[in-house]
């Protein structure tokens, strides 16, 4: 009889496995996860290593912190393993991809940063071109500034027309959103507080007009940024699907 898959084994453990489930809602610092399993730091980050090493998790460190460590779960991985484990138990168990376009759910949904030039908009535009009318999504900055001429390259490349005008987060505060996503350490913290208790998800990514290569262009960064975004908000989509019960209740 063989073993049982490796992802099988290592979600097994109840720690790892509450590690998995917190950080398939966002991004999150090892004393936040401390604090949320309610377990010592250093069994923590035994732990978080046993998933680095699996590559299912990611480390990155702080844009605003360079102290802090930011940990993030790559679901694409995480959900080639479960197929894997299904299809080893039975080849049934292989389900088929849901199309992450057909959402049922109108929820709206806040992407911020700090410029609001690159990846918000760029968020904003992705998930607005998956969802279609069946999400209301907005983005907005903390220090607005023009979108940046990649931001615009990059999208229309995945025929996506980025057609934004930047916009102060305060300028949104009064509004109602389920989800607030911030998507840079520097704005998680200062974004202002949202009413009716939105879920709040942090996505930490760095800062693709910074990341200037030996040509001193970005545009190869933000083509990173772009493919990171669209493998996210493709598992948010799905998510959104599964959350009309949640907007009937608002």
């Amino acid at each position: 009889m063989s073993d049982p898959p490796p992802f099988v084994r290592l979600a097994s453990d109840p720690l790892r496995w509450r590690l998995l489930r917190e950080l398939s809602h966002g991004d999150r610092r090892v004393r936040e996860l401390v604090e949320l399993v309610g377990q010592p730091q250093n069994l923590v980050s035994y732990h978080l290593r046993k998933l680095r090493a699996a590559e299912l998790v990611r480390a990155r460190r702080s844009s605003f912190d360079g102290r802090d460590t930011y940990y993030h779960l790559d679901l694409g991985r995480c959900a080639d393993a479960l197929a894997e484990a299904g299809g080893s138990l039975h080849p049934a168990l292989v389900s088929n991809p849901a199309d992450a376009k057909a959402t049922g759910s109108r929820l709206k949904v806040l992407f911020v940063c700090t410029g609001n030039s690159g990846r918000s908009p760029m968020a904003e535009a992705l998930l607005r071109h998956r969802a279609g009318p069946a999400v209301e999504v907005a983005s907005a900055g903390s220090h607005p500034k023009p979108l940046h001429p990649d931001a615009v390259r990059v999208m229309a490349e995945r025929g996506v027309v980025l057609d934004h005008e930047p916009s102060h987060v305060d300028g949104l505060r009064n509004r109602r959103f389920h989800w607030v996503i911030s998507l840079c350490d520097r704005v998680r913290e200062v974004c202002p507080e949202f009413p009716g208790h939105p879920r709040v998800v942090h996505w930490s990514l760095p800062d693709p007009a910074r990341e200037i290569d030996d040509a001193g262009e970005t545009y190869p960064a933000f083509r990173r940024l772009a493919a990171e975004l669209d493998r996210r908000i493709g598992f948010l989509t799905a998510q959104l699907k599964n959350r009309y019960d949640e907007v009937k209740r608002t």
